[in-house]
């Protein structure tokens, strides 16, 4: 009786599993285009001047994925200073709060973040 439970809850989990990951895999990941307003070891705001929203996105420390507006060159997090028009692709799985998986530094606001 015990081995059939076991059996059971194991065959949901993995059916959860293969409804589930398809969804996360298809989503959009989310983008954020701006100038830099504020930047810390821990966080960072920037404004989109077009639409006038401003997010904040919490930085992980060693956070080391700042990327040329092509992705080809790294930067240090020096680099990243107020009024530099930056790209930031985000999420929030992390407790709901918005934090950078990448930032692109980029020369103006017609650029597109690049795909490596």
């Amino acid at each position: 009786m015990v081995k059939y439970f076991f059996t059971r809850v194991a065959f949901i989990a993995l059916a959860l599993a293969f409804v589930i990951a398809p969804n996360v895999a298809l989503a959009k990941t989310p983008t954020f285009y701006g100038i830099v307003v504020h930047v810390s070891m821990t966080s960072i705001k920037v404004r989109n001047p077009q639409s006038h929203q401003t997010l904040s996105f919490e930085i992980l420390p060693k956070f080391d994925r700042i990327f040329s507006a092509n992705g080809k060159t790294t930067y240090q997090m020096k680099a990243v200073k107020a009024g530099r028009y930056v790209g930031i692709i985000y999420d929030q799985r992390a407790f709901g709060m918005r934090h950078a998986d990448r930032i692109y530094l980029l020369n103006n606001e017609n650029e597109r973040i690049g795909t490596q």
